[in-house]
């Protein structure tokens, strides 16, 4: 039987608590569980003492019978000092994706274009301008 320690989801709508549970791996996440572990309440301050709340006794027990816990609970257990740190280091995780790169593509080729539009013009511009003075001033005189 594979074993978990994760959340399982309680409080109502817009307003979550959490116990973390002992579960089979193959109940559902607010179903069955072998036993209650601890409480995790996200509404509270982060600081608080209230925020996270376990039997490390028991915690401690389930880690030795092979119970493997969740991303959130290892974190919670890391914090406590039971487990050690894990790297995570996810590089790739504040790329931007590929229709992003697309649009910053597209924007920076539209922007090019008109940079250069506006430069074309104001070099051919004064040699235009020219003429149609010299054009005015004809037939103003006329």
């Amino acid at each position: 039987m594979a074993m978990k320690i994760r959340l399982a989801r309680g409080g109502s709508k817009k307003r979550p608590f959490y116990r973390i549970v002992a579960a089979d791996s193959r109940m559902p996440r607010d179903g069955r569980f072998i036993e209650k572990l601890g409480t995790y309440n996200p509404l509270l301050p982060k600081d608080s003492e209230e925020r996270v709340k376990m039997d490390m006794e028991r915690v401690q027990y389930w880690l030795d019978q092979g119970a493997q816990p969740t991303d959130r609970v290892s974190r919670f257990l890391e914090a406590a000092g039971t487990i050690e740190k894990k790297e995570r280091s996810n590089p790739q995780k504040g790329e931007p994706g590929k229709k992003a790169k697309d649009r910053a593509e597209e924007k920076a080729a539209k922007a090019a274009a008109a940079a250069e539009a506006a430069a074309a013009p104001a070099e051919e511009a004064p040699a235009d301008e020219a003429p149609a003075e010299e054009a005015a001033a004809e037939e103003t005189t006329e």
